[in-house]
This record gives structure tokens, C-alpha cells and sequence, in this order.
């Protein structure tokens, strides 16, 4: 048996550096927490007690949201945590904490709270699982406080209130942040200046929050958390500032539905409800689609590349495709962006995007697109497709066209859509599409409807990304300060494109028309030269 001795506070603990006799039950329950692997989930399954507010004691039983997070923690060095109120957020991470100090030798886990009463709230928790743990799977201990503890095999967990020199000169092995966007902004900024460096030689970091406003250095976190996309937009799974964003919706609680929400709503207001449980920011732009419905957008993982082109779905001879390309310099700037969509089905079927591409390879990889959805209906029937593409002609688009003409339309699959001379206009014809402050907003007019009546199926991760960070800007829309908006560009091109293929196709016009679109489009152009 191990002997035990009275803490300071009165509270039976394990003595440290104790000889202790192991059944072999015990042993291979020592064993199962001790994986570095599935340790973690076997101590809060089975030797992680909390004290739930109305029933008691109990053993902790995860939600699998809870899991996931847990994973999050493991197989992340940084993770930040975006979770609604009352989700056992705090409670999961006081479970992991302790696993991590008992099982990992010579670790420092630093716990930092925006108020001192928080950090002490997990630090109680951590206290009171310790204390329900079986000696022969808890550590001794050699300090034991309200602020801190120090096992016998060198690690320790300290608590602390957030300041601007907490764990300046610690050598931190796991740093938790609680509530890290209710920090004094100026405070929260210094903090992360001052604690970066700690975790420079190959700590950990775990950040958790419920949202609070936008500008602050949680949400500074987060959004670089959700850039986790190449120059191709291909998914790395990290943001580029290396942290792995996590965020699960407060109906993945087995005990929350759509009564308990209302019931909620009603009592804290809408507002405070989409703060504290929907997690949006309380400052946040107008975005071009409705933020209730970019947020029930989901992307899906591509069925296949071909070169850095994604591709979403096969295609069918039966289908008409609609391939437009918002053109750039190529030299690291703005990106080049290519969308192709199915009609009359109004899906997404791939997508490139590049930023270090010069335009001839633009148009090259436009035409080899085409020439993949001919050749892979050619494939499977005798039928050939139709296929429809366009450049937008503004500026660099210029160049495109001068490209396309030395490339040669007849080496691309398919019929070079350009924008109509509207009646009452005189200007020279162009082929492509203009870009005007008019046309843009008609375009972004339309894809609000068709996207938000749930008319256009949008699949790309990268596309959905861009359309969160599409904002009002004035009289316009446009990228926000940072961001990149080619690929909504090269879809609001798809769209015009589609709104003058509606005229020729009955399917495709009952799916464009809307209350609001009295606008009598004339006859597309095709032009050979």
C-alpha cells in the first residue's frame, strides 16, 4: 500500500518518492494512462472525477466534441479554442493538464486566467481530480497549494492571473490561456509579446476563449489560425502562425437543442446568445452573404488534383460548364483565381489559384481544364459537353486576351463567352468581361440570391474562407485590409457568366431569375478572329 500523508490545507495526498507494490491490474492500468498516444483519453475515462454543479460527483464521461478537443491538444503543439459557454471547455483542459504533468517527467504547465478567481477555478478543479485519483496512478507530491503543484517526478502546475509579465523568465513546457479574449487588450498584447519566447525551445500552447471583440490579440490569433491554406489553396491543416483552430457549435452538447436555445435567447437577448454561444465576435463586418448562412457553409476535401487544379466533382457530357478567369501579374501579389461550375445543377466542379503563375501560364492552365472535361466526357460517351469560358478584361486582363490570341482559341476546348454591347452603348467591342463599379455590384447582387436560397453549391474550403472575409467597403464590396478576394472575383465573373446563359437555357433561367431581376439581357457574343 502507498502511504499518505496530510497536505497543508488538511487534504490527504500521496507522499512523494514512496516504494510502492503494484497489482497487475494496477500495473496495466499505469500502462494504459502512460501511452503517450491514448493516454490522455484513458485517464479521463476512467480516473478523471468532477464535480458536476447539481449531481455530484462523477467520473468524467466525454462529449464527442470533448474528444475531439482532447485530440486537438495532443497532436497540435499550439491549438486555440473558439467554444460556446458552459461546453466543459474548462473542465476538459483541467483533466489534460493533469495527465500531461503526472505522465510527462520535468514539465512546467503554466495556467493563466484573465481574473485570479478563474485561475484558481481550475486549479480547484485539477485539486479536487488529484485528490479522487487512485494512488497507483496519481503522482507524489512534493508542494501542494492553491496556486500550485509539484509532483516527485519534476513537474509542476502553476496558476496565474494574466498579466503583462506572466511567465516572463519561466521555461514553460504547456501554457494554457483561459478566456484569453477578456483580457485587457493592452495586457493580452504584452502577455504574448513577453511569453513567445518561453515556448520558443518546443513548448506547447493551448488558448481558449469564448469571442469577445475582433481587433483583440485573441481574435488576431484566431484569424491567422483559419489562413491554413498554400498559395494553391491547397489545406494545411495549421494556420500560418502554426496554431490549429478548433471550434465546436454549442447543439454538439447532448443536452442543448432548439427549446433549450430559445429559452435562452429569451432570457440573456439575441445578441449576448450569438456572442456567448453562436461564438461571433460582438464587432464584425457586413459581409456580402447573410453570416448565418456563411456559416452553415461546409467545404469538402477535392476528389482529385490534377496540377494544383482541385477538382470537387466528375463531369457529364448532359452538363453545360462555365469556366471564367480573373487574370493577374503572376509576380506574388494578388492571386490569379479560376472557377468552374456545372449548369443547370449550379455546382462547383474545380478551382485553381496562384499567385506566382505569369499569365501565358494562366491561360494555359484555363485551356487544359477545358480540355480535361472534354476529354473526360469523351471518356464515357459520345456526346461532348458544352463548355463556356471568359477573362475578365480589365487591365491585366488585357494581357490575358493578348495571350488567349497568341495561344490560340482553337486550342482550347470550347466557346470564348464575351460580354454584350448593351443597347444605347457605343463603345468598341472587347472580348471578356469589364469589370465597372456597376457590374460588380449587379453580380454580387445576384450571388447573394443564389447562394443564400441555397441555388448555387459552393464546395472549396479556400472559396468559403474568402466569402467570411468579403465585407462592405462604402459603396462596394471588397476583401478585408490583409485578405484576398480573387476567388469570389473569378465566381462574381462565373455569375455574369451564367446570367447570360440563362437567356438560352429555361433550366438555368428558373434557377437566375428572382423578384428583383427585371434586367433584359441581350444575346451573348461570340467573336472569331
Amino acid at each position: 500500500m502507498v502511504t499518505t500523508s496530510k497536505s497543508l490545507d488538511g487534504v490527504l495526498v500521496k507522499k512523494a518518492h514512496k516504494k510502492t507494490r503494484y497489482t497487475e491490474k494496477e500495473i496495466k492500468e499505469l500502462e494504459s494512462c502512460a501511452n503517450p498516444e491514448t493516454g490522455a483519453m484513458y485517464f479521463l475515462r476512467n480516473f478523471f472525477f468532477i464535480q458536476h454543479p447539481t449531481k455530484g460527483r462523477l467520473l468524467f464521461t466525454p462529449f464527442e466534441f470533448q474528444e475531439r478537443l482532447v485530440e486537438s491538444y495532443h497532436n497540435h503543439r499550439f491549438n486555440i479554442n473558439m467554444l460556446p459557454r458552459q461546453t466543459g471547455k474548462s473542465t476538459t483542459a483541467a483533466g489534460y493538464l493533469l495527465w500531461y504533468a503526472m505522465f510527462n517527467p520535468d514539465v512546467t504547465v503554466l495556467i493563466a486566467a484573465h481574473k485570479y478567481a478563474g485561475a484558481q477555478e481550475i486549479m480547484h478543479r485539477i485539486r479536487y481530480a488529484y485528490e479522487d485519483c487512485p494512488d497507483h496512478i496519481r503522482c507524489g507530491v512534493t508542494s501542494y497549494n492553491k496556486g500550485s503543484m509539484e509532483f516527485d517526478n519534476g513537474s509542476r502546475i502553476v496558476a496565474q492571473t494574466t498579466t503583462d509579465n506572466t511567465g516572463r523568465g519561466m521555461s514553460i513546457s504547456l501554457l494554457y490561456c483561459d478566456e484569453f479574449a477578456f483580457v485587457n487588450p493592452t495586457i493580452a498584447k504584452e502577455f504574448w509579446t513577453a511569453i513567445s519566447p518561453t515556448l520558443a525551445t518546443g513548448g506547447k500552447a493551448i488558448i481558449t476563449s469564448t469571442p469577445n471583440s475582433d481587433e483583440d490579440q485573441f481574435a488576431l490569433i484566431w484569424t491567422e489560425a483559419c489562413k491554413r491554406f498554400d498559395d494553391h489553396g491547397n489545406d494545411t491543416e495549421v494556420g500560418v502562425n502554426g496554431f490549429f483552430a478548433f471550434t465546436a457549435h454549442w447543439s454538439e452538447h447532448p443536452e442543448r437543442d432548439e427549446e433549450w436555445a430559445k429559452e435562452e435567447k429569451s432570457r440573456i437577448g439575441e445578441e449576448r446568445f450569438r456572442r456567448e454561444h453562436e461564438c461571433e465576435f460582438l464587432i464584425f463586418d457586413e459581409t456580402l452573404i447573410n453570416s448565418v448562412r456563411l456559416a452553415e457553409l461546409e467545404g469538402v476535401d477535392p476528389i482529385r488534383r490534377l496540377g494544383q487544379t482541385r477538382w470537387y466533382k466528375d463531369v457529364s457530357s448532359k452538363c453545360t460548364y462555365v469556366v471564367s478567369l480573373d487574370p493577374s501579374l503572376g509576380t506574388g501579389g494578388d492571386y490569379a483565381a479560376i472557377q468552374v461550375f456545372e449548369l443547370p445543377t449550379f455546382e462547383q466542379v474545380a478551382e485553381w489559384q496562384h499567385n506566382l503563375t505569369p499569365i501565358q501560364g494562366q491561360v494555359r492552365i484555363l485551356a487544359e481544364i477545358t480540355k480535361h472535361i472534354m476529354e473526360e466526357c469523351q471518356q464515357k460517351s459520345t456526346d461532348l459537353p458544352q463548355v463556356y469560358y471568359s477573362v475578365e478584361n480589365n487591365t491585366i486582363g488585357e494581357a490575358a486576351l493578348v495571350t488567349i490570341n497568341d495561344y490560340g482559341e482553337q486550342n482550347i476546348y470550347g466557346m470564348f463567352l464575351s460580354e454584350p454591347i448593351r443597347k444605347g452603348h457605343v463603345r468598341k467591342f472587347r472580348k471578356g468581361f469589364n469589370t465597372t463599379h456597376k457590374t460588380k455590384m449587379s453580380a454580387c447582387a445576384k450571388t447573394k440570391h443564389l447562394l443564400e436560397s441555397g441555388q448555387i453549391k459552393i464546395k472549396s474550403k479556400p472559396l468559403i474562407s474568402e466569402l467570411k472575409n468579403y465585407v462592405a467597403h462604402g459603396t462596394s464590396f471588397g476583401a478585408k485590409t490583409g485578405e484576398h478576394d480573387d476567388l469570389v472575383s473569378a465566381l462574381l465573373l462565373n455569375v455574369r457568366m451564367q446570367k447570360i446563359l440563362a437567356d438560352w437555357d429555361p433550366a438555368i433561367y428558373d434557377k437566375m431569375r428572382d423578384s428583383g431581376d427585371d434586367e433584359v439581357i441581350p444575346m451573348p457574343v461570340f467573336v472569331s478572329f
